[in-house]
């Protein structure tokens, strides 16, 4: 985007500032399109709250306040600016003045204050992503507005899914099922038609890295293509949904959606150690197939279920650890703000994971594209206010939030148990051990010690072997319990929450009752009794197969991971800003056939999978592209790019070296404290062989190939990934240690397996890409082996070998076939 030349505003008068940003603006404005749902709900959430509470008190229309003839309530004000220049310049941050006054580099703004780091990034990030900005010329801080909910509800996601029957087709023959059906009659509606079937090859590790994120093994492959028998892809299917590995790849979809992470974030990044058992519960969860409708019902209120027994109520109380591993400012200086922002994310993941709505935006103010008025927002917020959150972060420098943990598991029973004085002294052994272990650690690394610097560190260890002694008897008879889990409970008080106007923690207006989003409900809400959260009444109405949006929004997100898109697009907005469907009956048909299956996951995959739709190839056709480039009406697979887990579990599979037993706990979970600070994480890939969802996500330490290959960020709902292509990505497969020592490991592989060069590239073509190579590839791939390893032949015709295959199954990992699914 080109942004219009601003000189020093030291060098122009306010007149000719005024008139530069005018000419600007026109430049500016011809340059933007039309803002997305995603950016305007980040508006919504994390900028405009910001501009109401700190900024329109002296830069106001609507106030009657411009100081510095600037006003920032609406669009045009804060980009026109005032005396000074521009205040906000849509992707550049230097020439945006508000990025300077919010820093209190050279303006100050507020005076009498900065603002916190992790808002102020906010703000940046908003810039950098073009400034998206709804408000025109109007009262951009009023809360209310009119809402006909009779009529908001006949937009097409409040109303409840329609059973039609399949439509007839012209073409009888090529329809499979159902699904084919209605794919087949929208494309003959438009004068399109489907393409081939995709071949055996390509199909089979389609289905191998949709279920399971891995590639087939060349037996796998060579079985398959001889399988002739009209039963060979279900058969193929089905043990891929009873896979393990399912789970695996399924559940960290899921983990996207809920804004899965080991650690806090924000300003100070506090270690969530407990958070991994979350991870396992939710793998464990599609494995099982637990029905979707409970799925939702645990996380949201699964400490209030009943449990047959104690390890049924850990599972269910680690399953509401979706409300407590959410982004948090452990800092916050005001604890009912701290309380509201907390409160804030729960209502916004709950919202947006399983109904597909920016619920959150209405925390200031009337939602201004969806029927969600600010009293629908605070009486969610009282059934969430009325719980507890236990995250597990310690009282610190830096931390003013600290929180327990939730006990598990079954609690030791010892006759002679610790006497309190005891557990006392079993505590103050433990932080010093622990401290002196840790002072250790540091001044051991890499450094030899001699003379007095020696006798002292034998001296610590020393005290550290006393220590341990004096420990471990006392913890052989603690019968305290020594699991613990992140998740909620209802609180002691439970109660309804007053309105915050313009979401300020100390403008208080009317208390609303606990309660759900009008617009969905038709009939009476459940009462939610004094007595209780409410929890449980939300989980069972968001549940419940009268919600109209429930079983479409996930019908869709499965759509979207087999597809590449969904047939809603914005699939975690389902909202009047969002998409509205390629194929309103399909999803129609998808939801109610969810619902049908008795909320089986597994059983929808498979239908969708069986289908001809699904098993279509990725070949271009011209007719179909003039009237429908992007594929809109599914006329063909979309070819689709592999996350950055399965680029590095394929490539470790393809090498030999991928361990596929379940990891165990995480490298977090012996970790306390501020990461990058006092606590540093190494979070390598290379650190495991362990298939990447149990690599630790910790906010804003990501391991390289998570941050190189497009990973969810781990503070936001993500159901959709944005693929990127970038020369980081090719510098990452060329240079890294992790390509190497994978290509090196593969290339190892095949000269031991194999004799002669045909049949070492016949199974590199079988490992890394999953299917044969033509005649004219083997010939031109062993060409190329034979020239380089005579190039690098001095002497030694063993390394010259292995550098030889390295550097060719490198470049297999490097193509952009192996990273691509067709």
């Amino acid at each position: 985007m080109n942004t219009p030349f601003v000189p020093s505003r030291r060098v122009l008068s306010s007149a000719g500032f005024l008139l530069l940003s005018a000419i600007g603006l026109v430049a500016l404005a011809a340059a933007e399109g039309e803002p997305t749902s995603e950016q305007l709900a980040f508006f919504e959430k994390k900028v405009r709250p910001v501009l109401v509470k700190h900024c329109y008190e002296c830069h106001s229309i609507d106030r009657g306040k411009d100081k510095g003839g600037l006003t920032l309530d609406t669009r045009e004000g804060i980009r026109r600016g005032g005396d000074s220049g521009h205040a906000v310049v849509p992707g550049n941050l230097k020439q945006s003045l508000l990025v300077e006054a919010v820093r209190h580099e050279d303006l100050e703004m507020p005076p009498k204050y900065r603002l916190p780091d992790d808002v102020i990034a906010d703000l940046e990030k908003w810039i950098r992503m073009g400034a998206p900005d709804p408000r025109k010329a109007e009262k951009a801080d009023l809360i209310l507005r009119e809402i006909d909910f009779d009529k908001a509800r006949e937009f097409w996601a409040f109303k409840q899914p329609e059973r039609r029957k399949a439509p007839t087709t012209k073409n009888r023959a090529w329809p499979r099922t159902d699904i084919d059906r209605h794919v087949l009659a929208t494309l003959e509606a438009k004068g399109l038609h489907p393409v081939a079937d995709a071949e055996k090859a390509a199909l089979l590790r389609r289905a191998w890295y949709d279920l399971t994120g891995l590639p087939p093994s060349p037996e796998e492959l060579d079985a398959f293509l001889k399988d002739a028998s009209p039963k060979a892809f279900e058969k193929t299917v089905d043990r891929l949904l009873d896979s393990p590995a399912f789970g695996e790849r399924w559940g960290r979809h899921w983990l996207d959606v809920v804004r899965y992470a080991e650690s806090s974030g924000k300003e100070r990044n506090f270690a969530y150690p407990a958070a991994w058992r979350y991870r396992d519960y939710v793998i464990d969860a599609f494995n099982r197939d637990l029905p979707y409708d409970r799925f939702i019902r645990e996380q949201i209120a699964g400490d209030l279920l009943p449990a047959a027994d104690q390890a049924e109520s850990d599972r269910l109380l680690i399953a509401t650890g979706a409300l407590a591993f959410g982004p948090k400012s452990h800092n916050e200086n005001s604890a009912a703000k701290f309380k509201m922002d907390l409160i804030d994310d729960q209502i916004d993941v709950t919202t947006r994971a399983f109904l597909g709505l920016t619920v959150s935006c209405a925390r200031c103010h009337d939602h201004k594209f969806d029927p969600v008025p600010t009293r629908d927002y605070y009486s969610l917020a009282g059934v969430f206010e009325s719980s507890r959150t236990y995250y597990g972060t310690k009282k610190t420098n830096g931390n003013r939030r600290p929180s327990t943990l939730l006990p598990i598991g079954e609690l030791p029973d010892r006759p002679d148990a610790l006497s309190p004085k005891e557990e006392a002294q079993l505590k103050r052994l433990t932080r010093q051990y622990s401290e002196l272990k840790n002072r250790l650690a540091k001044q051991g690394k890499g450094k030899k010690k001699k003379g007095k610097k020696q006798k002292e560190s034998k001296a610590q260890e020393a005290r550290l072997s006393a220590l341990r002694k004096q420990i471990e008897p006392l913890r052989a008879r603690d019968s305290r319990p020594t699991e613990f889990a992140m998740g909620v409970r209802d609180s002691d008080r439970p109660g309804d929450c007053a309105i915050r106007i313009r979401g300020e923690e100390d403008k208080r207006g009317e208390t609303v009752p606990r309660g759900f989003l009008t617009v969905l409900a038709r009939d009476a809400a459940p009462r939610i009794p004094d007595e209780q959260s409410g929890r449980l009444q939300l989980a069972d109405w968001i549940a419940s197969p009268e919600n109209p949006l429930t079983a479409r929004v996930m019908a869709n997100r499965i759509w979207q991971h087999l597809f590449g898109r969904g047939l809603v697009r914005t699939v975690d907005n389902f909202g009047t800003t969002g998409e509205p469907p390629s194929h309103p009956e399909l999803l129609d048909f998808l939801a109610l056939r969810l619902i049908d299956n008795q909320w089986s996951v597994k059983r929808t995959i498979r239908e969708i999978m069986l289908s001809r739709t699904y098993q279509l190839g990725v070949a271009p056709d011209a007719a179909n592209s003039a009237e429908d480039p992007d594929n809109f009406l599914v006329w063909r697979m979309n070819p689709k790019r592999l996350e950055a887990e399965a680029i590095r579990d394929g490539m470790l599979a393809a090498s030999g070296e991928l361990d596929r037993a379940p990891g165990v706990a995480s490298l977090m979970a012996d970790k306390e404290g501020d990461i990058g600070r006092k606590l540093r994480v190494s979070v390598s890939e290379n650190d495991t062989r362990k298939r990447s969802v149990y690599l630790p996500v910790v906010r804003d330490e990501l391991p390289e190939m998570f941050k190189v290959f497009d990973f969810a960020e781990p503070s936001l709902v993500v159901g959709r990934r944005d693929p990127t292509t970038v020369p980081t990505q090719a510098l990452f497969l060329m240079n890294s240690r992790f390509a190497q020592s994978r290509s090196g490991a593969l290339a190892k592989l095949l000269i031991e397996n194999h004799d002669d060069d045909d049949q070492r590239v016949q199974t590199a073509y079988a490992r890394v890409l999953n299917r044969r190579p033509t005649a004219e590839e083997s010939r031109r791939d062993e060409r190329y082996i034979a020239e380089t390893r005579a190039a690098m032949n001095a002497g030694n015709q063993d390394a010259a070998e292995q550098a030889a295959w390295s550097a060719y199954c490198q470049a297999l990992f490097a193509s952009a076939e192996f990273r691509s699914l067709n």
